[in-house]
């Protein structure tokens, strides 16, 4: 069995009197597509915060590669793979689609410094030409073709939704951790025409945007991403995940594999036994 990419490990977070995580322990391996459920106010938010350095734990350790980096920030967790989507979206809505996919790769810088700025030098216009391929492919495999040149502030929820996971994924991630991916996404696709390149099925119907969600996903765990989704779409999880942990009261109430968590009965009287009535 493969390493831990990311352990965490007896994360405590409080809030004032209120433990919204309390000794959770966390597993995540490279390859592994992990889901994350429970009722609202589980803690699996705050966990992700704690996970992605946004909130630092008041009690226990995160681990990346076995090293501790519970005090490193968020950025640099970032750059070293550990990437994130919101369940409210954080685009940079005054830039397009397209550009928000390329901030995400700037980072690295082109090489060269200002100089290589002021003369076009070579190694900078392909680092730019690179940046600019990467990008567009990402594009289309979310089925973004079409909005590439859009501002990303205009764009519906589900469209967001797809762009924040490109812009996530624009540099192959490590471990993806994603809050609510499938809110706002269309469950059918009919609504939009398959033009722009977007992806389209064997009647040539446009591909739902869940559908690619989890084709982008599944592809990124067989190119070896451990992925961790927090999402009240039972189905989708149960589908998608090989390996999935209830929360329950900042707590892991059950974990293991969908047949394993779906036959639990604790699971069903705190959360699927109320989920699956609407």
């Amino acid at each position: 069995m493969n390493a831990p990419v990311l352990e965490a490990v007896g994360i405590g977070v409080r809030y004032g009197g209120v433990r919204a995580v309390d000794d959770v322990g966390l597993t995540l391996r490279p390859g592994e597509i992990c889901g994350l459920i429970g009722p609202n106010g589980a803690g699996k938010t705050t966990l992700f915060d704690a996970l992605s350095g946004i909130r630092r734990p008041d009690a226990g350790r995160i681990l990346l590669d076995g090293a501790d980096i519970t005090r490193r920030s968020p950025v640099w967790r970032a750059r070293h793979g550990v990437r994130r989507t919101f369940q409210r979206q954080q685009l940079f809505g005054r830039l397009t689609v397209a550009d928000n996919l390329l901030v995400a790769q700037e980072w690295r810088g082109g090489g060269g410094g200002l100089a290589a700025d002021l003369l076009a030098a070579p190694t900078r216009r392909r680092h730019e030409k690179a940046r600019r391929e990467r990008a567009a492919a990402v594009l289309h495999e979310c089925g973004l073709d079409d909005v590439g040149t859009v501002y990303a502030g205009t764009l519906p929820v589900g469209r967001a939704r797809m762009v924040e996971l490109a812009r996530a994924v624009v540099e192959p991630p490590r471990v993806l951790l994603l809050d609510e991916p499938t809110s706002g996404m269309t469950a059918g696709g009919e609504d939009r025409p398959p033009d722009g390149g977007r992806p389209a099925d064997g009647t040539g119907r446009p591909v739902s945007d869940v559908r690619l969600l989890a084709s982008v996903v599944r592809r990124l765990a067989d190119e070896g991403a451990a992925v961790l989704l927090v999402e009240h779409d039972v189905g989708f999880v149960m589908e998608l995940c090989s390996r999935v942990v209830v929360l329950d009261l900042g707590r892991v109430l059950a974990e293991g594999t969908a047949a394993e968590v779906r036959a639990d009965p604790r699971v069903r009287d705190a959360y699927l036994g109320t989920a699956t009535t609407h």
